[in-house]
């Protein structure tokens, strides 16, 4: 056993216990992306402390804590904070009621539906360790806690607001998410292992008339039939079966009336990639689909093409993967093990990419074992609630001492090498 996760062992019954009643105080107070001002007070106040020199509002509401202890490499550590525009449907006891107004002045139901408060706690429990075990490591640590990963901003935000000489060079970037998954295990992969994300808004501009005479229009319904329809056969008749993509019309809006042919038509789409000349080639055919449709309507204007989000590759470093798989390995056993890519995106590697630094991701399964077992039995693991549900609910145990051993394990890898000498 690593002397970080031994650290752990010796204080687990008192930390877990702690830990255990953070994690249900964010879960019951989410906030939106890039609104997170509770949360980030919260882990600031936390670390601080511990001894941690914390910088606060770093993009906005992103929290940075770094903790020197003698001369080694620099681990970053990073968790996203911010909750879903959705009303939870889990049943809990400790379940959101949280309403608050998106940033268009909506009020919306909000709930972490998607882990980040378990990515929150855990980080918080690490920070523990760091602090009260510095005989166990050697180096620094640097934990982010990240705004706004839901609308693909805050790492962009957080990068923007760096600054230079502001923080140390990480010389590895390391980060987790719970999914669907046995809880009590890890999966990891090196290279890709996320999908590229990008959600476009397309607004097809048609001229309104009186739903008797059609002969005075340009309908943009009909146009935004046609698009949406011939936007899938991006996927099934323009990408090799052997590229993995995914396009999803998610909204289609027009009109208020059944009498009247609206002006124009609004459609939202998303797209997963995980190849970047894929990606490339998807996005071009949907500017050219739609534009020809509505030339096709004969409209008297180009389509207005809006991005909504845009998440890159996830793309493991292979040879510090493998050394985490190794650290992994050595720590759960049978119960890590290298997984598929996911449809899923993120926005963790920016930071990787931005500073040309290798970077790190990887699973922890949050599902009870029980309800998975059962699951897998019946053939029904598709069924179990997944991330954005408002069913979605990870079993606090062994999830929580699973992402914090995790952690510390992955992160010990570059730390703790000076105990092997």
């Amino acid at each position: 056993m690593n002397p970080l996760v031994q650290a752990l062992t010796i204080c687990s019954g008192k930390l877990l216990g702690e830990l255990e009643t953070i994690y249900k105080d964010i879960h019951q107070h989410p906030e939106l992306s890039m609104q997170e001002v509770r949360t980030a007070k919260l882990a600031a106040d936390y670390i601080e402390a511990l001894g941690y020199a914390v910088t606060r509002a770093v993009g906005v509401t992103g929290v940075v804590g770094v903790l020197r202890n003698g001369e080694g490499p620099t681990v970053m550590l990073r968790a996203d904070m911010d909750a879903l525009p959705m009303a939870e449907n889990t049943g809990l006891p400790y379940a959101s009621t949280v309403k608050a107004k998106d940033e268009d002045g909506v009020e919306v139901g909000v709930a972490h539906s998607c882990g980040h408060d378990l990515h929150v706690t855990w980080l918080m429990g690490a920070s523990r360790i760091f602090a009260e075990h510095r005989d166990a490591w050697k180096g620094t640590v640097m934990l982010v806690f990240q705004p706004g990963e839901e609308v693909g901003r805050g790492a962009a935000s957080m990068v923007q607001d760096w600054g230079e000489g502001r923080f140390p060079k990480p010389d590895i970037i390391l980060g987790q998410h719970v999914m669907v998954g046995l809880s009590g295990t890890v999966r990891y992969r090196p290279g890709v292992i996320l999908s590229a994300g990008d959600s476009l808004k397309i607004k097809l501009f048609g001229r309104g008339s009186h739903g008797s005479q059609p002969q005075t229009a340009i309908d943009p319904v009909i146009m935004a039939a046609a698009t949406t329809l011939r936007l899938q056969t991006i996927v099934s008749r323009e990408i090799s079966p052997l590229d993995n993509a995914v396009l999803t019309i998610g909204s289609l809006q027009a009109g208020t009336k059944e009498n009247i042919i609206p002006d124009d038509a609004t459609i939202k789409l998303n797209m997963r990639t995980f190849d970047e000349d894929v990606r490339e080639y998807m996005l071009s055919s949907v500017r050219r689909i739609c534009c020809a449709e509505c030339d096709a309507s004969n409209a008297e204007r180009p389509p207005e093409f809006t991005t909504l989000s845009s998440y890159p590759l996830t793309e493991n470093d292979d040879a510090s993967t493998q050394k985490i798989a190794a650290a992994f390995k050595a720590q759960f056993g049978d119960q890590a093990y290298e997984t598929a890519p996911a449809s899923a995106s993120e926005d963790f590697s920016i930071f990787g990419r931005t500073w040309n630094v290798p970077y790190v991701f990887w699973f922890v399964g949050g599902t009870d074992p029980s309800v998975y077992a059962q699951a897998k039995k019946d053939k029904q693991i598709n069924k179990i609630p997944s991330n954005h549900s408002p069913k979605f609910a990870p079993v606090i145990h062994p999830t929580l001492e699973t992402g914090l051993q995790a952690m510390l394990t992955a992160a010990s890898a570059w730390l703790c090498g000076h105990q092997e000498a």
